[in-house]
């Protein structure tokens, strides 16, 4: 009998230990860095009703996130990327089976009061402004960050929207290499400390970290779905799936893509996280945020995939 009570002991306490285990393991999230303070809010918000939950959560350019599943070998539960396509290109059919869209944003010109000429700015002057001698501006590496390529694409449409030939070019020779950041957030300390007067970023980031900003016109700023086909006339050359290879990115409106890789941890829990996010209380931070959510999110790759808690809260893309 003792030994039957040792052994039942015995095996409660490794049961024990192992839900110790299971539970200390985090939820981890590769994701934009765009959505750094949203997901601070979200992940808070979960943890209220899911108190014993704890995230690993971990930001970088879209691009860089989706290569650390694809390239690095990394697990991770949940992927965000700040353009949809990154996820379509990068992991799928490989690493992902699905995406959906759940959130869009604006391009902008953030600022300060100190950056030169902030009382001068506007949305029809911004990019004389911005090629005045000693002005400094910034973005974001297109090989590495969505942000960086939509600035590109948004000097090209400007170049054909405000009719002044050999803008882009102006545009880039007055922003050299030194001014670029792999992600366009760590522009963001370039401004506050006065060592950069500008830097194009998403209108979320510039209203999250309460900066002043130019709002483009909706012609040029990739966030109306009415304006795709003018948008689609920018195209910019990245970095491939492949070393050594390129891919083109054309121009369309902003949206964002979540997926779960097929090796995720902890996909259950995961899929959890995902409703929490598109479901009504994520919409709501989402919003506070300055970050409009898709509603219904959209599941354009892969609907047939999704887990049947997702299915029910999404719709499928044409």
């Amino acid at each position: 009998m003792k030994f039957h009570t040792v052994l039942l002991i015995g095996a409660l306490m490794l049961t024990s230990l192992s839900l110790v285990q299971a539970n200390a393991e985090p939820l981890v999230i590769f994701h934009a860095g765009s959505l750094t303070i949203p997901l601070q809010r979200l992940m808070a918000a979960f943890q209220e009703s899911h108190p014993a939950v704890r995230f690993a959560a971990e930001g970088s350019g879209s691009r860089t996130a989706a290569r650390k599943v694809s390239e690095l070998g990394r697990l991770a539960d949940i992927v965000m990327s700040a353009d949809y396509t990154v996820i379509d290109e990068l992991l799928i059919p490989e690493f992902a089976e699905w995406n959906i869209e759940f959130a869009r944003n604006t391009m902008v010109i953030a600022y300060t009061d100190r950056s030169a000429y902030a009382d001068e700015i506007t949305p029809d002057n911004w990019y004389e402004v911005l090629t005045r001698p000693g002005v400094i501006y910034g973005r974001a590496d297109p090989d590495v960050d969505p942000c960086g390529y939509r600035t590109l694409m948004v000097w090209e449409l400007a170049e054909a929207y405000y009719q002044a030939p050999g803008l882009y070019q102006r545009l880039e020779e007055h922003c050299p290499p030194g001014n670029v950041r792999p992600k366009s957030v760590e522009l963001i300390a370039l401004l506050q400390s006065g060592n950069m007067d500008y830097a194009f970023e998403y209108r979320s980031v510039a209203v999250q970290h309460g900066l002043r900003f130019v709002e483009l016109p909706d012609e040029i700023n990739l966030s109306r779905a009415e304006y795709a086909e003018f948008y689609a006339k920018a195209r910019v050359e990245v970095s491939g799936k492949e070393p050594g290879t390129t891919i083109t990115k054309t121009g369309k409106p902003i949206i964002y893509g979540v997926t779960i890789p097929k090796n995720a941890p902890h996909p259950t829990l995961a899929a959890e996280f995902v409703a929490f996010v598109i479901g009504p209380k994520g919409r709501e931070i989402l919003s506070q945020l300055g970050q409009p959510p898709i509603v219904p999110a959209v599941a354009d790759t892969g609907w047939e995939h999704l887990p049947e808690t997702l299915q029910e809260i999404t719709v499928q893309g044409d």
